[in-house]
Parts: structure tokens; C-alpha cells; sequence
């Protein structure tokens, strides 16, 4: 690898950008990219398509499976998939995938596991609650038995019968407090350590395996309280540290239970895909933080080891960004990729790409993922190519 090159390029996309698109190929094809990461399972979105002939906007008001639900495959499950009619198919996965491998491209399924509000509604006994008992409906709880197993069954049936080259595993662990959601009336409430209290999950299943490391869960639950507590009333800083509210004790057996979760969850998930796919490559969205939750969790130390690359969430052009990926490599080693997720999409201006993307090769990124092919307009796309033609 040279300074100005990177060991794979893949760009993302959703399957109603390329279906009724006879021209997404074609755009895609000249841009350079040689694989799609193409969503299979997603969350709720309204989505632009400046490019697209047949429509400028998709609302995909709730979480689904883009391939067709099949009963035989679920029965016997207390957590279904949902599917969905606006994906341009009933196999909008499938047929999409397929007009891409004609093609000549590679392609990866884009999985997206414990985001899920359609689910969490219907299933609020298996969703993450914080320390005062709010239930985060958008949140599968990771570690509950029926979500670890819709998990599994999800990717599975995500890649059945089509080639696909990888997969792309995104919120395989536990979500938290921050959520873009409906109209949300949260920014800032919360700041610097309360999104760490408030993404603490005390479910009684979790409560009992706190127990079991030797903790009391109860004086744990309302150290979490007192904490938010004194944060809101100003009397804790945004700045202060986890153990400025739990003692050592406390934070490891927090912290092991939910990346016990989080492995248990990922090595579920990966026995499913590799049944269906046995040299799919594996990427894992994830962060270098041991607290941090969302689409892109914390990685576990055990992580690395099952997993080809893992992808790191770098859309703003800031020095932090920058950081996540020195931290990722350095955690990872040589042995497994990095990958940085670049957008071009606002806040981000167009003129700090090429600066930001340079900024996260030098920092350790070996490859290179771009947000994203359906979304953009023609001076976004450009952008993209752009990265693409320096990288390759």
C-alpha cells in the first residue's frame, strides 16, 4: 500500500436507489468502486434520491427485512422480521443485488441488527431501560435471548440464495440514550457523562448479571440516578468521568456484561452468516470507546478475532473522528483492517473531504467506505469520485 492508496473501497446503498434506476449502474461504474455494501435489514429513514428518475424521496417509516419473510424460517420465533413495500420490490435485496453482480460488482450485505422501533413497540419487554426505568423503544435489548435469536435469524435469511461477497454488521450490540428519532427533543440534555449514565441498561436480566459479578445492582441503579440527578441540577460536570459515579468494582462488571453481551450476540450472528456464506468477508461497525453504544458499539477484546475489517464512523470532519481511527488501529493491530465510514453529506462541506479522508488514511484506515451512492446530488457524487480516483 502506498501513502495515496488503500487496500478496498466500497461504497453504500440502498436497494430502492438501484432498483428503477437504469442509469445507477452506469454512475457507479464511473465512479470506480468495485463493491456495494447494500442494505439487506434497515432502520426507519426518509431518504433523498436526487439521482433517482422515478422518485426524489423514500419514506421507510419503520425497521424491515428487504428480502421476503418466510414463515418457515420464523416460526417458532417470539420476534419476527417486519417487510416492507416501499424497498421497489418484495425481494428488494435480491433483485437489487442481482442487477449489481450482472454487472460486475462485488456485494456486501449491509445488516443492521438491534435498531429497531417497529420491534421494540410491539416487544418493549425486550428493549434496553435506563437507570430510571425508561424504556428506549428504538433499542433491542442484545443480550435478551429472543432478540439474540431474531438476530441470527435476520442475517441468515438477509443473505440466503444471493452471492454475496460480505457483510456489513451494523448495531450488533447495545444502542443507547442518542437516537435520531421523530421530532427528537433531546440534544443536550444529557451531556459528556449523562449519554454514558443514561445509556446504561438495567434491565432485571442485566441486574442479576451485575449480582453475579459480586456487585450490588440496586446501589449501582441509584448511583446511575444520582448521577443523572446531579448532572441536571449542575452540581456534576459534563466532564466528569465514570468513576466519579461507580466504583471500580462496579464499572467491570457493568462494562463485562454488556460486552459479554455483545459477543454472545456477534458469534450468534456470524454462525448464521457463515452457514448461509462461509467465505463472506466480515465487517463490524464498531468504536475504540468500551462505552460506547449505537449502530457503531463498542469493540469488545474479543472482537478482532472474528472479524475481517472493522469499520469505524468518521462522517465529520473533525480531529476526533481522526482519533477513533488511530485508536481503532491501534487496537486491532496489523492483522485486521480499518475501515473509515466517510460521508460528504452536510454538515460536512465539500471542501474539507479531501483533507478529512487523507486525515484518516494517515491515521491507519486501510480502507475506505463512502456514505453514500442513493443520497447524494451530482456535486456530492463528484466528491465521492474524487475520493475514490486519489485512493485507488
Amino acid at each position: 500500500m502506498t501513502p495515496m492508496t488503500v487496500d478496498r473501497i466500497v461504497a453504500h446503498a440502498y436497494p430502492w436507489d438501484v432498483l428503477g434506476d437504469p442509469h445507477f449502474v452506469e454512475r457507479a461504474r464511473r465512479l470506480g468502486v468495485r463493491e456495494i455494501s447494500l442494505a439487506a435489514t434497515y432502520h426507519s429513514t426518509r431518504a433523498a434520491t436526487p439521482l433517482h428518475p422515478q422518485h426524489k424521496v423514500v419514506d421507510a417509516h419503520h425497521a424491515a427485512l428487504y428480502r421476503p419473510v418466510r414463515p418457515e424460517a420464523w416460526a417458532g420465533h417470539a420476534i419476527t422480521a417486519k417487510t416492507a413495500d416501499w424497498g421497489g420490490a418484495q425481494d428488494a435485496f435480491g433483485e437489487a443485488a442481482a442487477i449489481l453482480l450482472d454487472a460486475g460488482f462485488l456485494v456486501n450485505a449491509w445488516i443492521v441488527l438491534t435498531h429497531s422501533t417497529i420491534l421494540g413497540h410491539t416487544h418493549p419487554d425486550a428493549t434496553v431501560v435506563n437507570c430510571f426505568g425508561d424504556a428506549y423503544r428504538y433499542a433491542l435489548a442484545p443480550g435478551h435471548p429472543d432478540i439474540v435469536r431474531y438476530c441470527a435469524t435476520l442475517a441468515a435469511e438477509a443473505i440466503r440464495g444471493v452471492e454475496v461477497h460480505g457483510v456489513s454488521v451494523e448495531a450488533c450490540g447495545q444502542l443507547g440514550f442518542a437516537h435520531v428519532g421523530p421530532h427528537e427533543k433531546t440534544d443536550g440534555a444529557f451531556p459528556g457523562i449523562g449519554d454514558t449514565l443514561m445509556s446504561i441498561s438495567c434491565t432485571p436480566r442485566e441486574l442479576d448479571a451485575w449480582s453475579e459479578r459480586g456487585v450490588d445492582s440496586a446501589k449501582v441503579t441509584q448511583k446511575l440516578r444520582d448521577g443523572v440527578d446531579a448532572l441536571s441540577a449542575g452540581t456534576l460536570p459534563a466532564g466528569a468521568a465514570i468513576t466519579d459515579v461507580l466504583a471500580a468494582d462496579e464499572i467491570d462488571a457493568v462494562v463485562a456484561v454488556r460486552h459479554a453481551d455483545a459477543d454472545h450476540l456477534r458469534g450468534e450472528v456470524l454462525a448464521a452468516v457463515r452457514d448461509q456464506a462461509p467465505s463472506a468477508r466480515v465487517t463490524l461497525h464498531s468504536h475504540p470507546d468500551p462505552w460506547k453504544t449505537g449502530p457503531s458499539p463498542a469493540l469488545t477484546a474479543a472482537a478482532p478475532a472474528d472479524v475481517d475489517a472493522v469499520l469505524v464512523s468518521a462522517w465529520p470532519a473533525t480531529a476526533e473522528t481522526v482519533s477513533v481511527v488511530e485508536a481503532t488501529r491501534a487496537a486491532v493491530g496489523d492483522g485486521v483492517d480499518v475501515g473509515a465510514y466517510v460521508s460528504v453529506l452536510p454538515p460536512k462541506k465539500l471542501d474539507e473531504v479531501a483533507a478529512h479522508v487523507a486525515a484518516a488514511v494517515d491515521a491507519g484506515a486501510n480502507e475506505l467506505h463512502l456514505y453514500h451512492l442513493g443520497l447524494v446530488n451530482r456535486p456530492q457524487l463528484d466528491a465521492l469520485g474524487s475520493i475514490v480516483t486519489t485512493y485507488s
